[in-house]
């Protein structure tokens, strides 16, 4: 999904809790004053690398984790399998903040169970929306993103999918096209339908695959081969 129009926080009280994970002091600086300064949100914390982030993450329990790819030690991959591999932390999602659109560490970051990227050099309100998006339960996939995942899938292969057995025409269809990047009104607007009945379809795909949210079901519709009528 391309994040373009702003997400409402689901959260109760209006507030997303946001933590930064990032080896440099100035870019964790520049992020936290960015959080500060955006209604409804703040910054619960901050972090060099991952096991730091880990430590972070499991006392504060923020809503969304800024997460750096590249840090010393721990890094953000293997900081991401950590996060998904506890049952306690699968609250936290994860947006990974990176320097290029466009690299070896997306089709990983995807698998490990990031919700989305967004650049370092975006504009403020872009990364603010950013963490709306994520926090609302969505995925935050740029077009290029999502091409650079298609075209990786292309080049492994499909493989089985556990659980897809179990998905409707309907619903694999519906997957196939959240595939596309594209948010539930192109969708609908695609398949003439109602944007809540793409949002009930998709809602029940990823209950029956176990997708946290729609950036697993990109990765799950990719290794099935799922893909949209030409």
């Amino acid at each position: 999904m391309t994040a373009t129009q702003p997400v409402s926080t689901p959260d109760a009280e209006g507030v997303i809790r946001v933590a930064v994970a990032d080896d440099q002091a100035v870019v964790r600086m520049g992020l936290r004053a960015l959080l500060e300064r955006a209604p409804g949100m703040e910054c619960v914390g901050e972090a060099a690398d991952g096991s730091a982030a880990l430590a972070l993450i499991r006392r504060v329990r923020p809503d969304v984790l800024l997460l750096d790819i590249r840090m010393p030690g721990m890094d953000g991959l293997a900081t991401l399998r950590a996060i998904a591999e506890d049952p306690g932390l699968r609250g936290t999602r994860i947006v990974v903040v990176t320097t290029f659109a466009v690299d070896e560490y997306v089709f990983a970051a995807l698998q490990a169970g990031a919700s989305g990227f967004v650049l370092k050099d975006s504009a403020p309100e872009e990364l603010v929306n950013a963490v709306r998006v994520v926090a609302a339960g969505e995925a935050l996939l740029s077009p290029a993103i999502t091409r650079k995942v298609i075209g990786m899938f292309g080049r492994h292969g499909a493989g089985p999918v556990e659980g897809l057995e179990t998905l409707t025409p309907r619903e694999r269809e519906l997957v196939a096209w959240v595939a596309t990047g594209r948010s539930n009104e192109e969708i609908a607007e695609e398949l003439v339908i109602s944007p809540d009945t793409v949002r009930t379809h998709v809602s029940r795909a990823m209950v029956k695959l176990r997708a946290r949210d729609r950036a697993q079901l990109v990765v799950f519709a990719m290794r099935a081969g799922l893909s949209v009528p030409a």
